[in-house]
């Protein structure tokens, strides 16, 4: 074999090792990061269209709320639902008449679930547990002599709830007494005196008992009201009425 041959094979093999490697080079990874982006983008847009979809809304609508929760508005209440987050930012009596329509029917459909689940519950309770006494108000009677109230109002809370704080300042400027229920404390005290001092409940009422703090501990769901919190309720004729 002559040696002027080795140094024509070696550049042979070096050059299709070299096309090889070039073949084999990885899709860069701005292209990459581009379809995710994509991809991640058309999966926002679906979930975005589906809650609009939800609660009645419009893309447009649905797109406005977001920015809104991203404000002030957000801010002072984060967990603020999306028709009464439109409602209170509406920008005409047209706006505002549509968006409460809107929240009526969403109530109507939400309490009828509840209702339905009451009852269901109800049942459920009897099969289990026959002739327990359910929780009650404080000064319960026995089941079927219905609930004793103490004559003052009983007003029931949640946390993050603009519209349960608002009542609780209305009814403390009228001077009225009243026993307040937070419904899903989880039996926190550091949560009740937190809302209670954002809310701006006077100390010396509350040292006084004229108005008195209590988690609801499932006195709330046992009245079998309609209507969403807050809930400001009275004993009338052994029944228990919103006011």
């Amino acid at each position: 074999m002559k040696q002027g041959f080795v140094p024509a094979i070696s550049l042979a093999v070096v050059l299709v090792v070299a096309v090889a490697d070039a073949s084999a080079q990885p899709v860069p990874v701005t292209a990459s990061r581009a379809t995710q982006s994509q991809v991640q983008n058309s999966t926002d847009a679906a979930l975005d269209e589906r809650q609009a979809r939800d609660w009645g809304l419009r893309p447009d609508e649905w797109a406005r709320y977001r920015q809104l929760m991203q404000g002030p508005l957000g801010v002072y209440s984060p967990n603020l639902d999306p028709l009464t987050a439109l409602g209170i930012e509406a920008r005409s009596d047209e706006e505002r008449n549509r968006y409460a329509e809107l929240q009526v029917e969403a109530e109507s459909r939400r309490v009828n679930k509840t209702l339905a689940y009451q009852r269901a519950y109800d049942a459920a309770w009897k099969r289990l547990y026959p002739g327990l006494q359910r929780v009650n108000l404080p000064g319960a009677r026995a089941p079927g002599a219905g609930n004793k109230g103490s004559g003052r109002l009983a007003v029931f809370v949640k946390a993050d709830c603009a519209r349960c704080e608002q009542r609780v300042r209305q009814l403390q400027a009228a001077g009225t007494a009243f026993d307040l229920y937070m419904v899903g404390s989880r039996q926190d005290d550091a949560r009740i005196r937190q809302w209670a001092t954002q809310t701006g409940i006077d100390p010396d009422r509350v040292r006084a008992r004229t108005i008195t703090l209590n988690h609801d501990a499932g006195r709330w769901l046992s009245l079998g009201l309609p209507g969403q919190l807050p809930a400001v309720v009275r004993e009338v004729n052994s029944q228990w009425q919103r006011q």
